[in-house]
């Protein structure tokens, strides 16, 4: 709204060279919108700070007053008092694109066979409080379900996370919100893989790019579930093997080059040095199952899913000794 009265450059250039002043401002608009409510009759002042106007006049040449009727937006007013009046009508135009998200949302989220017979819907959250919110999903849920508001609904949230820091047992199901897993090489099957994915290695036919999936969207998934998977190092004396991971909003997706899948992180294992093949003098079938042991060196991952936050541990199966592992989603 801000941009369609002064425009957006001005905006910007507003909120990088005085941010203490547009933290001010938001924190008016802020206090003014917690008040809105449906068919409240008298127009929201919201005050703007005076860097604000002294900043316009110095960079336009004409005052905040003079924009606002340049702009044409008669739901927004000036008051002699220096401050931005907003109508009804403004404020529910602000409010429309959010709510009509959240609305439309849980609409797709409960007509869904395995919700379908939910009959009470809370509303938890802050912005549960807001009596804009609580009549729209009133009026576009209250035939299907019974609409609750508990006390200190803001409260809900931060009530539930200590609970759950206090007894992690409290939430006994995660619903995943997207399909993770990685990218892997399978036996190419003729007929079956593309053969823009055929790589030929050691005289060996494989599928590239193939999504190894640990798990599905929508699926299920109880604290303490693992995923097992071994991993085995490219090649001899390798001391790191890194892991992409992909994810996924749907679930059919067969290649990580397929349409909406996305790199979101990295799994890095740090691997022991290997044990040294045998001495020379060592008998000839040791010395061959020493080295056979060493080329079949294998790395056993465990990714654990129904928890706050994903997690990985993994062990060298030869040595039984622990690697080294994290997992990482922040830098992609």
């Amino acid at each position: 709204m801000l941009c369609q009265i002064f425009g957006e450059g001005f905006i910007q250039s507003f909120k990088a060279r005085r941010p203490a002043a547009w933290v001010d401002l938001t924190i008016a608009f802020e206090a003014r919108k917690r008040t809105a409510a449906p068919g409240r009759p008298n127009a929201l002042n919201v005050s703007l700070p005076f860097s604000f106007m002294d900043f316009y006049k110095t960079q336009r040449g004409h005052s905040v007053e003079a924009a606002l009727r340049r702009s044409n937006m008669n739901i927004v007013k000036w008051s002699s008092q220096g401050m931005l009046r907003l109508t009804q009508e403004a404020m529910n135009e602000l409010f429309q694109p959010t709510i009509s998200g959240i609305v439309r949302h849980i609409e797709e989220l409960i007509a869904k066979p395995e919700v379908r017979s939910v009959r009470f819907l809370f509303l938890v959250g802050g912005f549960a409080e807001s009596p804009m919110l609580q009549r729209a999903v009133q009026n576009a849920l209250g035939r299907s379900c019974r609409i609750i508001i508990p006390q200190d609904v803001g409260l809900t949230i931060l009530k539930g996370a200590v609970l759950f820091g206090l007894d992690p047992t409290v939430v006994r199901v995660r619903r995943c919100p997207l399909s993770y897993g990685v990218g892997v090489l399978n036996r190419f099957v003729d007929g079956r893989h593309p053969r823009h994915k055929l790589l030929v290695k050691d005289g060996r036919e494989w599928c590239t790019d193939v999504l190894d999936r640990f798990v599905a969207v929508d699926q299920s998934v109880a604290l303490g579930e693992v995923v097992r998977r071994s991993y085995t190092p490219a090649r001899a004396g390798q001391r790191k093997i890194i892991i992409n991971i992909y994810c996924s909003a749907t679930d059919d997706v067969t290649y990580i080059s397929d349409a909406g899948v996305r790199k979101c992180g990295t799994i890095t294992l740090d691997l022991p040095e290997a044990p040294a093949p045998a001495p020379p003098g060592a008998a000839g079938g040791a010395a061959a199952a020493a080295a056979a042991a060493a080329e079949r060196r294998e790395i056993r991952a465990t990714m654990q899913f129904g928890d706050t936050e994903i997690k990985v541990t993994a062990v060298d199966v030869m040595s039984s000794r622990s690697v080294r592992a994290s997992i990482d989603f922040l830098s992609n």
